[in-house]
């Protein structure tokens, strides 16, 4: 019998306490909008802490409208990057082509922009005090689901029964390893790797990103509003790579064997760097692709469900969006998690089908192969802004975004009892003092060289 599989002639009653492994961004999430509706939940992180690192990320679409929804629009907005400008720079660091930082984002309207770490501390402190957070602790094991819930064995703390299990543990999630198998059944290298990383700014950028392109890599430095410290982000094509996603040692080995004698902009300044930050971060570029979501009391929520890798610049939002409907659908099948988890997927699918399809375009060009193609680009970026067609040119690429940052349509949940209806939450509480109070550059740019990489 399935770990999660429900035993023989066994009726599950409604749900009400849920569990959830890890307190990024989609857990959080869901634990806010669960608890409106009336669930007692518990999220567990394996890291000590909360983690506020990581790089920036981009809201857009059906999740600003969440993100209003839930009350922390407002929030996002004080915390956002405040980006300027965009620019490549050559091998000596001298700036080839300077752009809106917005026509690298493909941001319209009330879209924004926002460290992931600053989302984390505002999700966090809307539900710190509401939800039972079990930091420094894991999942070992997860027991056969029954009609009275799910016995789950923690690495740490004493075993525990919840009527659902959420994995919310990103790309490489250990309730999807423990529930549906070894992550090599559903996840699909797109050909790239990434890093990203905090470095002193050196350089004095003040809300601005440099790109330096290299045949099949790309460099990036960035420094956001009211952050001291500018990040690093590099990126390379090679193909699946046997390694260890928490070995940092093996990781900063495989960006080095890239980089290492490229004659690329600031490279060993950046690979130095990259060994000192407390906040080294390396992937593959990678989909998740999975038949379901759920089995039994278990279900899984955003990357670890249907990660769309950084390409595609909308993980974030998915992952938003996916708290939503889930915790919707539950409140609506009023606990059921049969009927609950066949709608959220239901609901999800086409808006997961439209991301991941983003990724698979903007992967091909985010490390182009040849310094002609370099060239071409280069060319484009400084004639782009002198050409009278420049709005079109952007329209479009920025429709491409958009259509998969708005491939949802978003339900009203029904009204919980006592408790008010999605929308009545946006006023339900007074937002908490902002992250980081930063000046507001105005989103109406929409062109996207090179591709989103935040997720």
């Amino acid at each position: 019998m399935s770990a999660t599989a429900p035993a023989a002639g066994s009726h599950p009653r409604p749900a009400r306490s849920v569990l959830i492994s890890g307190a990024s961004i989609a857990g959080p999430a869901l634990a806010h909008w669960l608890h409106r509706y009336g669930f007692t939940v518990t999220v567990v992180e394996r890291a000590p802490e909360l983690r506020t690192g990581g790089y920036k990320v981009d809201i857009r679409g059906a999740a600003v409208e969440v993100a209003e929804r839930m009350g922390i629009l407002e929030d996002i907005q004080r915390a956002s990057t405040d980006m300027q400008t965009g620019a490549y720079v050559d091998g000596e660091g001298k700036r080839i082509a300077t752009l809106p930082a917005d026509i690298f984002g493909a941001r319209i309207g009330r879209d924004d922009e926002i460290m992931r770490g600053d989302l984390a501390r505002i999700l966090y402190d809307r539900t710190r005090s509401d939800v039972e957070y079990l930091f420094g602790d894991s999942i070992a094991a997860i027991g056969p689901a029954t009609a009275e819930g799910v016995e789950v064995t923690f690495e740490r703390g004493a075993p525990r029964r919840f009527d659902i299990v959420v994995g919310a543990d990103g790309v490489h999630s250990n309730v999807r390893r423990l529930a549906f198998g070894p992550e090599e059944r559903f996840a699909r290298h797109l050909g790239s790797y990434i890093s990203v990383f905090s470095l002193p700014n050196e350089l004095g950028l003040d809300r601005e990103e440099l790109y330096h392109a290299l045949p099949n890599r790309l460099i990036c430095e960035y420094s956001s509003a009211g952050d001291p410290t500018a990040k690093g982000m590099m990126s390379f094509r090679a193909l699946r790579t046997a390694y260890d996603h928490r070995d940092k040692e093996q990781q900063l080995a495989l960006l080095a064997a890239q980089f290492e004698g490229s004659g690329g902009w600031n490279v060993p300044r950046l690979l130095q760097a990259a060994r000192r930050a407390p906040d080294f971060y390396f992937d593959g570029l990678q989909l998740i692709e999975m038949d379901r979501w759920s089995s039994g009391r278990v279900v899984l929520l955003g990357d670890a469900a249907h990660c769309a890798s950084p390409a595609s610049g909308q993980g974030t939002g998915m992952a938003l969006v996916g708290a939503y409907v889930l915790a919707g659908e539950l409140a609506a099948a009023d606990g059921d998690p049969t009927v609950a988890f066949d709608r959220y997927e239901k609901e999800m699918r086409g808006y997961v089908t439209a991301n991941h399809r983003l990724a698979e375009k903007f992967v091909t060009e985010m490390n182009v192969s040849t310094r002609g193609q370099i060239r071409r680009r280069h060319l484009m970026l400084r004639i782009l802004p002198h050409m009278p067609w420049k709005k079109l040119v952007a329209k479009k690429i920025a429709e491409e975004v958009q259509r998969g940052a708005n491939a949802i349509t978003l339900k009203d949940y029904a009204a919980v009892p006592g408790r008010g209806s999605a929308r009545d939450h946006a006023a339900a509480r007074p937002a908490p003092e902002a992250v980081r109070p930063g000046p507001q550059g105005a989103r109406t740019s929409a062109v996207a060289p090179p591709p989103p990489y935040a997720a």
